[in-house]
């Protein structure tokens, strides 16, 4: 669970950094890896969510 968690604060991070260059900078290939980047923060999510029940059942 441990990686999961580090996995999803480093996607948040990239995220963030990609988000920023777009919106500030208006760098178009930015917002283009933002948006890949936050359909796998979403996957990692997702399996958070199930890792997180799962072990909330122990």
């Amino acid at each position: 669970m441990n990686e999961l968690i580090e996995k999803i604060k480093e996607l948040s991070e990239t995220l963030i950094s990609e988000a920023t260059q777009q919106a500030e900078k208006g760098n178009k290939a930015a917002g283009t890896r933002a948006r890949k980047v936050s359909l796998e923060l979403e996957k990692a999510l997702k399996e958070f969510r199930k890792v997180s029940l799962e072990e909330s059942k122990k």
